[in-house]
């Protein structure tokens, strides 16, 4: 009972939120003679993959992969999931409605330009026509990858790969069907065309974004949201503020796995900024750390973990561009804003993100996975080629503002 009031509230508070579109918004008219003019966006369009939802609902991809008539499917997951019973129950179906597979398990969490370039290379070798990504999204952003350059056997990695860093070239070929099982929640792999990795040669994390790239379908089945150790439920899921209390709380994982699914719809069509934009060398640069339960043979920062570690910072800096909408993802997140003026609103939601980070245990800023100050000048340098995401921070930023920013998440508390 206690759940649902408390997603009546939510529901209560959304609606109280101001709608500033064309379709709604009280100020915006089309009668003669009235002109508006919006130095934002005045409209939006959602674009995402096809989603299915619903314990067990993973017995149903070997029937679906029949029914577009697969005749050679890749499954594409990590050597750690694939002892699990998420890809037992993707096997089991495809077994049973007499799919043909063959496993890619190699998939590196975090992928790099070296793990993406083994998967494509399997990929291209066998010729597969439909896909399947069993896991978090490192295996989603992977075996999106690997499908794109399956069906462009001609295109060089950076071909595809985001500029200034690639060439970014746009996706003109048609893609096989990929069905993605996510395991985390958190990501939102499965509604989305990007695929994010760690470019060696520079240290610094970039990607390939293209809605071609989206899966045709995404099976998002919450009991396997059960098997995550309780460090990789809440790095995951800090990519869409996920607060972990109770594992055995099934009500409350299942409803994260869904509420996974809206955030990767919103920020697949609305975009990320600046917590993303200088997440990407926060991870890419990894000296030492590895994050606890990351059964991984290499330094990882996981991403959910480097975008939130520098959230306070950013939120505090961009609250004055819109102070009502910093308000309301404060008063979302459990603060009371009634007393609050606008000109603060920044700091009460950084304030309110660096309690909920407190609450959960999450390592004390920057400097706790092994950054210090000397390392500010590289993590600036990173950010800059994020120009995809940067540029959509609602307030103009320099290379100094940046520093300032490392700078501040150095310590959290």
């Amino acid at each position: 009972m206690a759940a649902r009031e408390r997603v009546v509230d939510l529901l209560r508070q959304l609606q109280r939120a101001s709608c500033r579109c064309p379709a709604h918004s009280q100020t915006y008219t089309q009668a003669p003679g009235h002109v508006t003019t919006r130095a934002t966006d005045y409209a939006f369009e959602m674009a995402c993959s096809n989603i299915r939802y619903g314990e067990g609902v993973t017995n149903e991809i070997g029937m679906d992969l029949q029914n577009i008539g697969a005749r050679k499917v890749c499954v594409m997951t990590d050597r750690n999931m694939a002892k699990l019973p998420p890809v037992k129950a993707v096997l089991d179906s495809l077994v049973k409605n007499g799919v043909n597979f063959q496993i890619f398990d190699k998939v590196r969490v975090e992928p790099s330009d070296l793990s993406f370039i083994e998967a494509i290379k399997f990929a291209r070798q066998e010729q597969f026509d439909a896909y399947v990504a069993v896991g978090g999204g490192s295996v989603i952003d992977t075996c999106k990858v690997a499908n794109l350059y399956s069906c462009s056997p001609d295109a060089e990695f950076l071909d595809y790969v985001n500029a200034p860093i690639g060439k970014g070239k746009p996706v003109t070929v048609n893609l096989r069907p990929l069905i993605a099982v996510p395991t985390t929640a958190g990501t939102g792999s499965e509604t989305t065309g990007v695929a994010v990795f760690d470019y060696e040669a520079m240290k610094v994390k970039t990607g390939i974004a293209s809605r071609a790239l989206k899966p045709l379908l995404g099976i998002v089945d919450p009991l396997h949201t059960l098997h995550m150790p309780e460090r990789v439920a809440a790095y995951s899921g800090f990519d869409v503020l996920w607060a972990v209390r109770n594992a055995d709380d099934h009500e409350a994982r299942f409803s994260m796995h869904l509420a996974s699914v809206f955030a990767g719809i919103g920020f697949g069509n609305a975009g990320v900024h600046l917590c993303h934009g200088m997440s990407y060398p926060v991870a890419g640069m990894v000296k030492t750390f590895k994050a606890k339960d990351y059964n991984v043979d290499h330094p990882l920062v996981p991403h959910g973990l480097s975008v939130v570690l520098t959230s306070p910072a950013v939120f505090a800096f961009t609250g004055s561009m819109c102070p009502t909408r910093h308000l309301e993802a404060a008063e979302i997140l459990g603060t009371d804003i009634r007393t609050v003026k606008c000109e603060d609103a920044g700091l009460v939601l950084a304030d309110t993100l660096r309690n909920l980070l407190f609450d959960l245990n999450v390592e004390d800023g920057l400097s706790a996975v092994g950054y210090t100050q000397e390392d500010i000048p590289a993590l600036v340098k990173g950010t800059l080629p994020q120009e995809r995401v940067t540029k959509l921070s609602p307030k103009p930023h320099t290379e100094e503002d940046l520093a300032a920013l490392f700078e501040s998440s150095m310590k959290l508390y």
